[in-house]
């Protein structure tokens, strides 16, 4: 187990230079948004899934070393600190206090997600707006700042999913251009973008290191929608000068809002047929090392997940054993039963 199990945690600090990359960066914008932000999410979240498993496999190993978990478990315990050397239990005492850490952080993002999305939703509860059809809401509000963004119904409790749009925003943009916001929005709601983002920030709680990932995937969930919005309208050039406008017209900068995101990345990847061969062919590589440090983070994780259990087993099996061989070896043991 010594090897596969800092391989998922060691993994994310090799990964680290590349992530600075300038081929790691294009990623979003050469491959099609959908892909770009399933690949960057679930490669976030698995490195940080790996890593979290690793740090509590060694909080497993080193307790097999303490004399009441022995007995619990119904292990021999020289046997188990055989097969767990003594190094392991500094090593777990000190596992054991980052997953403490890592624990209270996530609390804090689904926390902080939960308090976001509950304070959006009294905001439009005091609110009423004309329905935009189907299952979705459309909420206008009386505010003159310019914002849009998506409020989902069903992050932590159930509910409708609602458009919030301020009359700023509204005033602020042309009728076509609203069609835009409009279709940009639905698509956040459509797509489920808040779980991508949720599992991004937890994986950021985990391991700091993948912030590069969780960044990318917020990108790119904000590119999706404009693709999907430029298929609504079927006119990039329109959605390019929708985004733009929001961008000047000041709307906030938060999560699964219109103006989110590097506003000219997107508006230039709106305007922009084909990226360059040998940029593709980068970022095509990228996606391909990202995948590989995916399966080999999780593979290696479950590799050692094994090797404990084969050492746990061993560990109980051993006083089954003992007591065998020492009924096989006494001297007289079957003239005595005769």
């Amino acid at each position: 187990m010594t090897i596969d199990v800092w391989a998922p945690l060691l993994l994310p600090l090799l990964l680290a230079p590349l992530l600075a990359l300038p081929s790691m960066g294009a990623l979003p914008d050469l491959l099609p948004p959908r892909a770009a932000a399933w690949l960057l999410t679930a490669t976030a979240a698995g490195l940080a899934a790996a890593g979290a498993a690793a740090l509590v496999l060694l909080t497993v190993a080193a307790l097999l070393h303490l004399p009441f978990v022995a007995a619990l478990g119904h292990l021999d315990l020289p046997v188990a600190r055989h097969l767990a050397p003594g190094a392991v239990a500094p090593v777990g005492a000190v596992a054991a206090a980052v997953l403490v850490v890592l624990a209270l952080r996530s609390l804090r993002v689904l926390r902080r997600h939960r308090a976001e999305h509950a304070a959006a939703r009294m905001l439009v509860a005091r609110h009423t707006g004309p329905g935009a059809g189907g299952d979705v809401d459309l909420i206008v509000l009386p505010d003159r700042l310019p914002d849009a963004y998506a409020l989902p119904g069903g992050l932590f409790r159930g509910g409708r999913d609602r458009i919030v749009v301020t009359a700023g925003m509204i005033e602020a943009l042309p009728a076509d251009e609203r069609e835009v916001l409009l279709a940009h929005e639905r698509a956040h709601l459509a797509g489920h973008h808040h779980r991508f983002l949720l599992l991004a920030d937890l994986a950021v709680a985990l391991h700091p290191l993948l912030r590069p990932l969780r960044d990318g995937a917020a990108y790119s969930l904000e590119r999706w929608a404009d693709e999907s919005a430029a298929e609504r309208v079927a006119d990039r050039r329109l959605v390019a000068r929708a985004v733009g406008r929001a961008a000047l017209a000041g709307a906030g900068a938060g999560a699964l809002r219109m103006a989110a995101g590097p506003v000219p990345r997107r508006v230039a990847a709106m305007l922009e047929c084909r990226a360059a061969p040998r940029r593709r062919r980068a970022s095509l590589l990228a996606a391909a090392v990202l995948t590989g440090a995916l399966g080999l983070s999780l593979g290696s994780a479950l590799d050692a997940a094994n090797d404990l259990h084969q050492q746990v087993e061993a560990a109980q099996s051993a006083p089954w054993l003992h007591g065998l061989h020492g009924s096989h070896d006494s001297p007289g043991a079957d003239d005595r039963e005769r």
